[in-house]
């Protein structure tokens, strides 16, 4: 069994492969072309398959990259595209470990490596909606939406991207070739349920998301009900007030105490008198 790890698809050893063992020209294309979708397709002779890890960049941002794999009757070409660390790691292990005999057993445990390197990522996304969660409830603001509409995006993607290796993994299974023997039947079965129990937990966490969404969209509510709250009660007090001055702003004749010298402190004491007197009434109907 002879194991081609290529680290560049543009990598002119690529060529050379094609050649010796007539890989397809579109598949070869494929390679050096990213943003494929997971899927399997029959060669001549190999399964050609695009797998697509997934993992978190020190800036904290989820990274989608392509693998893709080319399966033979006595060989195996892997080329990862991007620096994906967790695949790139496990492949430099298997290397140094070189006890696989087949290449259907490497193409195992290749693609179950990358359905594992995607639990990493449901945690960082759990984490990520645990803080969510605890800013909604401390102080919501509009950081925080910010961030409830990047975690949805990126479980959107990891979700697309969930299907699509889930419909690789049942294409493994449902496929009649001799390059992958009978005995690995019951392991691709296990990656299924694997990708079956992520998809799970990312239904649920964009539930929790959600949830946290509301709970964001009721605090802003309330907030500015009890803005609004307040600023119905100043008016409201200051109402009387404002009658009487205006009232008596108009400057018109026969108004009472008009003409009086202490008019203006019995305006004021009147203007006081309704204001405590609404004050009153507010508190007895318990408004604030």
């Amino acid at each position: 069994m002879i194991w081609h790890d290529l680290r560049d698809p543009n990598d002119k050893e690529l060529d050379v492969l094609a050649e010796r063992y007539h890989l397809h020209a579109l598949h070869v294309e494929d390679c050096r072309h990213g943003g494929q979708r997971a899927k399997v397709e029959d060669g001549a002779g190999y399964l050609f398959t695009v797998l697509k890890p997934v993992y978190v960049n020190e800036s904290g941002e989820v990274e989608i990259t392509d693998f893709d794999l080319f399966l033979g009757p006595d060989y195996l070409i892997t080329v990862l595209e991007g620096s994906c660390p967790t695949v790139r790691a496990h492949l430099d292990q298997l290397r140094a470990a070189n006890r696989y005999s087949r290449p259907d057993q490497l193409f195992y445990k290749i693609l179950d490596n990358v359905v594992d390197s995607y639990s990493p990522v449901l945690d960082w996304f759990n984490e990520r909606i645990d803080e969510i969660e605890d800013g909604v409830l401390d102080q919501s603001s509009a950081q925080t939406l910010q961030r409830i509409f990047e975690t949805k995006r990126g479980l959107i993607s990891l979700r697309r991207v969930l299907s699509n290796m889930r419909d690789v993994a049942g294409h493994l299974q449902r496929t009649e070739t001799d390059l992958i023997q009978r005995d690995l039947w019951a392991f691709l079965r296990d990656v299924s349920d694997h990708l079956a129990r992520n998809m799970d937990l990312v239904e649920m966490l964009r539930d929790l998301l959600t949830g946290a969404m509301d709970i964001h969209l009721t605090s802003v509510a309330n907030r500015t009900n009890q803005v609004m709250k307040v600023l119905t009660i100043m008016s409201t007090v200051a109402l009387p007030a404002i009658v009487i001055s205006g009232l008596y702003g108009m400057n018109t004749k026969g108004m009472p105490f008009m003409d009086s010298p202490h008019g203006s402190g019995i305006a004021l004491g009147a203007m006081a008198a309704a204001t405590a007197a609404l004050l009153f009434l507010l508190k007895k109907f318990d408004w604030f």
